[in-house]
């Protein structure tokens, strides 16, 4: 198995709020937190729900942004399958918004998708411009049909869905745009 980029250093920049914010690795203490982030901006429409069990289960896969003590964002890399990872709950706090922040979670995904030796990473997603800002192209969902037999067919929008299916070829990725 190859490194993570999860498992390396964290990096620290200074965010418009004031402070630093660090990208690391979550661990289990942080599962709760990640788990909040998520579940408070459920009311923007622009995540799906996530239980605390599967947030728990799953927090190795998870980045997160610590400001301090508390988080202020998080994602995951998800494995559909060998051929593709997906990014999942990639949020940030309203505060820490407009600074770039999303954007470092998202580069920092991709990055350990392509260490990790996924060709494609693709996300779900009901705001499709940051990631057709980091090279990402909308396409039909049926284009990831790891995707739709993982997930959709169990939720309770399918067929109904009001979120773009985005997709990255790491082979040929274009750097992500910056500000």
């Amino acid at each position: 198995m190859m490194e993570s980029a999860i498992d390396a250093p964290p990096q620290a920049a200074d965010d418009r709020v004031g402070g630093a914010v660090t990208l690391r690795a979550a661990t289990a203490v942080d599962a709760a937190r990640v788990h909040r982030l998520i579940t408070d901006n459920l009311v923007a429409g622009h995540l799906l729900p996530r239980p605390l069990g599967e947030v728990e289960l799953h927090v190795p896969r998870f980045l997160v942004a610590a400001a301090g003590d508390r988080i202020v964002g998080c994602g995951e890399l998800a494995r559909l399958s060998p051929a593709i990872g997906e990014v999942r709950s990639l949020v940030v706090d309203r505060a820490h918004r407009g600074a770039g922040l999303g954007r470092r979670l998202l580069r920092a995904l991709v990055d350990d998708a392509r260490r990790q030796g996924f060709p494609t990473v693709c996300a779900f997603t009901h705001r499709a411009r940051p990631f057709v800002r980091a090279g990402f192209s909308i396409v039909p969902h049926t284009w990831v049909p790891e995707k739709i037999a993982t997930d959709c067919h169990r939720c309770e929008w399918f067929r109904r869905c009001g979120q773009y299916a985005v997709v990255l070829s790491l082979g040929a990725a274009p750097p992500a745009r910056t500000r």
